[in-house]
């Protein structure tokens, strides 16, 4: 049998009563859209985080693009964030018409570097996006300093840190709002397309109830602002209450399976995760790195194994974004680590067994290079 980076069955196996129910309980419940579950869901997320609203929307990059317009940021402003992310972060960025500025991350985490964004701020710079990459947090403390010197909003993408924390702090909970991303594979998934922007600001949530829903306070007929159809649907919103309920179990799960991951790769010469000080690591993939990164991949499909590179094209390279205009080596640490960094099999339910095999495979493939 293939093994791949990610697979829900097993897990959805587990809990494949109460997935059911939930579908049922909303199906009688005679109300499919912005109904008692999406209702639930919200308040219960942001009871999980301790803040004071969230709005469920359709995906998490429009959980970004909503947020930044709930916040202010629009077109002609600067949105500083890094290059070493998935495309959906910068697409959200330019579809408000925002220019996204990129720094670069650091050489062990992979996460944004900090100490150079105060030299890409501008008189255009208006928000910092900070993404909690991989399941752990960029420096928050840090980074809202630079932000209160420049009176600068924070923006959180969580898209891959549900649950993760620094100093106790839960991500999403540091700046104006965050966003999140439900989609299958996140550390909080649900079956298809989903996402939500949590905020503390009473005037944030509202702009975004009327931007998800056409730009209409309340229901049809009246627009206060163009707006969007971006709902979180209740079949989802029912799901993601049950398993938001497994969200610590989750994370727990994930972090065992890193501790068998950094106990049987020792010494093999694969650069292993690194966790900052102060972070407790969610784990939601779980990268490596090699310099014979390629030949790694292509050996492990003789053991039917299948990997992933996350990523393997830094935002600033793409097609799409040349009109940005960053150059071959002018965010080196984000473009070396692209040539060399892959991604390991990672989800709570992923058999021990299955997990040593790709472990003994490594040790095999690692020992012929």
């Amino acid at each position: 049998m293939t093994t791949y980076v990610w697979d829900y069955l097993r897990e959805y196996e587990n809990e494949r009563e109460d997935i059911h129910d939930a579908v049922e309980t909303v199906l009688r419940s005679g109300q499919l859209v912005l109904g008692a579950s999406g209702r639930g869901f919200e308040e219960e997320f942001a009871a999980y985080h301790g803040v004071g609203h969230a709005v469920g929307v359709d995906n998490g990059t429009n959980a970004i693009k909503l947020g930044l317009q709930a916040i202010g940021v629009g077109p002609g402003d600067e949105v500083i964030t890094v290059s070493n992310t998935a495309a959906p972060t910068v697409v959200a960025i330019d579809s408000v018409g925002a220019t996204p500025v990129f720094v670069d991350v650091h050489p062990d985490t992979y996460l944004m570097d900090v100490g150079q964004v105060s030299a890409a701020v501008t008189e255009r710079t208006r928000c910092l996006l900070p993404v909690h990459l991989y399941g752990q947090c960029v420096d928050m403390t840090a980074l809202r300093a630079v932000a209160d010197e420049h009176g600068l909003v924070v923006f959180e993408d969580c898209a891959q840190a549900h649950g993760a924390r620094q100093g106790g702090r839960l991500a999403g909970t540091w700046g104006a709002a965050a966003g999140f991303s439900f989609y299958p594979t996140k550390v909080l998934g649900a079956y298809g397309d989903g996402g939500a922007v949590i905020t503390s600001d009473p005037a944030v949530d509202a702009a975004l109830r009327r931007l998800r829903y056409y730009g209409m306070e309340e229901r049809y007929y009246v627009v206060q602002t163009p707006g969007h159809n971006s709902r979180l649907d209740e079949l989802h919103a029912e799901i993601l209450r049950r398993k938001l309920r497994r969200l610590d179990a989750y994370v727990e799960g994930r972090r065992a399976v890193a501790r068998r991951y950094a106990e049987g790769l020792a010494g093999t010469g694969l650069v292993l995760p690194s966790t900052a000080p102060g972070n407790d690591h969610v784990h939601y993939v779980y990268v490596v790195r090699h310099p014979r990164r390629d030949a790694i991949i292509e050996a492990l499909k003789a053991y039917d194994i299948q990997l992933n590179i996350s990523y393997p094209w830094p935002v600033h390279t793409m097609t799409g974004f040349a009109h940005l205009g960053y150059a071959k080596g002018s965010l080196p640490v984000t473009e070396s680590a692209a040539e060399e960094i892959f991604s390991l099999p990672m989800y709570p339910s992923l058999d021990p067994a299955v997990q040593d095999k790709v472990i003994g495979a490594l040790h095999d493939v690692l020992a012929t290079l």
